[in-house]
């Protein structure tokens, strides 16, 4: 275990717990289990702060700035500027995230969605940070507006929790664009997705826990944590004909190249 070194690419520290005793607690179990850096994403402008104040304190622990696509209708260019002006300014944020469109919910209309996706990247491409792609049952849009946006901008990123096909995995893959697993990988009903991540080279692969979602086996049902991104990482390693310590070190690797993180 000491030779591990796991990144949870994707959490949600500030749903976990309010108490600070408490969410220590959680990163130490993390860094227990090989887990030495954790990416704690925003979904709005009051997670973004709340992120970033979590990242400022616990030296392990990065942060994003970003609207979900299911708070997009609190889009406005004054937020998007307090979030530049934040990344600016703040070497603990190292991306935009979580950004996209989500067509399960229709929380937000349809419109005001693709108005603050679209602001978003430009935003990470002029900042040069990747972005943190949400698309839920709207993959095959998110992939054209980032196909065409790529024509034009520099720009770099992964899709978190990814549950498309080998098709659709193919295509993210032909943006340049990293693919991220989550527990959801060791559900005993998501043979495809394996099947998917087993087409998938090791190299552009992420992982991470999307806690306090997405507990894998053998905690379904509990609240997730960043310590059980080892699972994701066990599982893949079994799909991948792999080592625990090789999937380790490529998805660590990668995260590192993704996110730029200062971490050894």
């Amino acid at each position: 275990m000491e030779k591990r070194f796991l990144v949870d690419t994707h959490a949600h520290l500030d749903m976990i717990s309010k108490n600070e005793d408490q969410l220590a607690s959680v990163i130490q179990r993390a860094s227990e289990h090989g887990v030495k850096a954790i990416i704690t994403v925003a979904i709005d402008e009051s997670s973004t702060f709340k992120a970033l104040n979590i990242a400022k304190r616990f030296p392990s622990c990065f942060s994003t700035v970003g609207l979900h696509p299911n708070d997009a209708k609190k889009y406005s260019p004054n937020i998007l500027e307090k979030f530049e002006n934040l990344a600016l300014n703040n070497k603990e944020i190292v991306a935009v995230g979580e950004i996209g469109l989500d067509f399960y919910r229709d929380y937000t209309p349809r419109k005001k969605q693709y108005e603050a996706f679209c602001a978003q990247l430009e935003i990470a491409s002029r900042l040069g940070l990747p972005v943190i792609i949400h698309a839920r049952d709207a993959l095959k849009e998110c992939i054209s507006i980032i196909k065409d946006f790529i024509m034009k901008n520099e720009l770099k990123g992964v899709f978190h929790c990814f549950s498309g096909d080998k098709n659709m995995a193919q295509k993210v893959l032909d943006l340049g664009f990293y693919i991220s697993f989550t527990g959801v990988l060791t559900f005993p009903k998501a043979d495809g997705l394996r099947k998917v991540a087993s087409y998938i080279p090791i190299e552009h692969i992420l992982i991470e826990t999307d806690c306090p979602f997405l507990s894998p086996v053998p905690f379904r049902g509990k609240p997730n944590e960043p310590a059980r991104v080892y699972y994701v990482a066990d599982v893949l390693a079994k799909i991948k004909h792999l080592s625990l310590d090789e999937v380790a070190e490529c998805t660590t690797k990668s995260a590192k190249d993704l996110f730029k993180l200062p971490i050894h």
